[in-house]
């Protein structure tokens, strides 16, 4: 189904900036769920840790290879061996419950199973998550809104195509806010599996 909105030369612009704009709010929770600890070790589970490289905070994965060799178990081999102690520094300042071990050349992290009270944790975690994006999800609605009846008002549109622009916003909304929550419940029914 094409957009109404990008049907029409005036709303096209004002679309793709919304869509845009919507996408990354919902890919940038879609990083959180990876990010989320299950029960299982995820080389995602990483993915927020960063670590001072020569003044520059570096993701770990752009510095060495990490790598998921068994459910409960992570590895991290460092391209820079000489980074080892800052990677291990960063991954016990993130808090994530893990302890790194290192035999000079790798680190290894046992990610221990995670007890009922931890999932329950993790599940209020994802909820309140999923609660800011869904909140800049509708600020970006808000913006759409308030641009269409500036144009409205500007006698740039008429009011059926501000009318029609303004439910296909709401459309558009209520689609990214279904997806996030979609994706909340399947990553939530992971953390609660045993």
């Amino acid at each position: 189904m094409t957009a109404f909105m990008a049907g029409i030369p005036a709303l096209k612009d004002l679309y793709g900036d919304l869509k845009r704009r919507m996408d990354h709010a919902v890919a940038a929770f879609q990083a959180n769920l990876a990010s989320t600890r299950t029960g299982r070790a995820s080389v995602h589970m990483l993915d927020q840790v960063k670590v001072d490289y020569y003044g520059t905070l570096t993701p770990i994965n752009q510095m060495a290879q990490v790598s998921a060799p068994e459910p409960q178990l992570i590895t991290i081999s460092p391209w820079d061996p000489s980074i080892l102690k800052e990677i291990e520094k960063a991954i016990q300042a993130a808090d994530l419950g893990f302890n790194p071990q290192s035999d000079g050349k790798l680190i290894r992290i046992p990610v221990p199973p995670m007890t009922e009270e931890r999932r329950r944790d993790v599940c209020k975690h994802l909820n309140k998550v999923l609660e800011e994006h869904r909140t800049a999800v509708r600020n970006v609605r808000r913006d759409g809104n308030d641009a269409l009846k500036k144009l409205a008002k500007e006698k740039k549109i008429s009011e059926d195509d501000e009318k029609r622009a303004l439910e296909e916003v709401q459309k558009m909304t209520d689609g990214e806010i279904r997806r996030m929550e979609e994706l909340s419940q399947k990553k939530e029914a992971e953390v609660m599996q045993v």
